[in-house]
């Protein structure tokens, strides 16, 4: 093991990934954030400077405390950046060839001792280890979104994940200022577990025409005390990832029950992922969103 954790990889710089980013940064750690492009890089930097300067105008953080922590985080698009990583979180697209062709590139540029977790919401940590050279130095990462505000952190052990790198990332996770929560290495875990197949029914609900979109998230908000509805949560996520979830579920279980919704698949196919696109349940292309069905 490390003998500390100093220096945090991130490979991914979208939502999730500048998210990570961020809490490292502010927890005292340096990162290095990398994607394919500097585009998805400059808009990552854009949006975690605009949050700490949310959270500076909330009281939680000082000026001196956002700037101090920007400057620890470095942006790149290759892999040398990794070498004097002490951890590496991949965040990429929930797609397990991706994941599998990343750390297929990873691991050859990490000295013996990196650890690595993925912050997979759904894929088996089991079968993402054992594509590393490093199964014992593996483990599950999930973060919820958006990274900053949530305080949950899922921790998955794999079936080859050693005792001593699941106790590190564990008291990573605490340093952060984030609640550990273990999760066994099922299909989705917990959270997704639960929460994806509500998504998926609510389509359903849609698709069948039980209520309309703003009649179901009303329903949901109102009736159960929900902040979001569960349309508008399918936006937030990204309909793309509630149906890679879906698929991973539905797949691993082989239970009827996680059968994605073919209105979710629908839209996937037509592009139509959610507040990314601008356009899901709702277009957001106004200053409003409005429902689209």
């Amino acid at each position: 093991m490390p003998a500390e954790l100093k220096k945090i990889g991130i490979i991914g710089a979208g939502q999730m990934g500048n998210g990570i980013a961020h809490v490292c940064a502010l927890a005292g750690y340096d990162v290095y954030l990398a994607d394919v492009g500097t585009e998805q890089l400059d808009k990552a930097m854009a949006a975690i400077e605009k949050n700490m300067a949310r959270q500076v105008g909330k009281g939680s953080i000082s000026e001196s405390e956002k700037d101090t922590a920007l400057k620890r985080i470095e942006t790149g698009i290759g892999y040398d950046g990794f070498k004097t990583c002490d951890l590496v979180i991949e965040a990429a697209t929930e797609d397990e060839q991706v994941k599998r062709d990343i750390l297929k590139k990873l691991c050859p540029v990490l000295g013996p001792d990196t650890i690595i977790a993925s912050n997979t919401s759904s894929i088996s940590i089991t079968r993402l280890a054992a594509r590393t050279d490093r199964p014992g130095k593996f483990v599950g990462m999930h973060f919820m979104n958006p990274v900053p505000v949530m305080e949950l952190v899922e921790l998955i052990r794999g079936l080859t994940t050693d005792a001593d790198t699941y106790e590190v990332i564990r008291d990573l996770v605490e340093k952060l200022g984030k609640k550990p929560v273990n999760a066994e290495d099922f299909p989705a875990f917990i959270v997704n577990r639960l929460l994806l197949p509500m998504i998926n029914e609510a389509v359903y609900t849609l698709y069948e025409g039980v209520g309309s979109v703003l009649a179901i998230d009303t329903a949901m908000r109102l009736g159960t005390r929900h902040p979001m509805g569960p349309l508008e949560l399918a936006d937030f996520i990204g309909l793309d990832t509630c149906l890679a979830v879906m698929n991973v579920l539905h797949e691993g279980l082989a239970d009827t029950k996680y059968r994605p919704c073919p209105l979710l698949v629908k839209y996937v196919e037509a592009g139509w992922l959610g507040r990314k696109t601008g356009r899901g349940f709702y277009d957001y292309t106004g200053d409003e969103p409005v429902p689209t069905r």
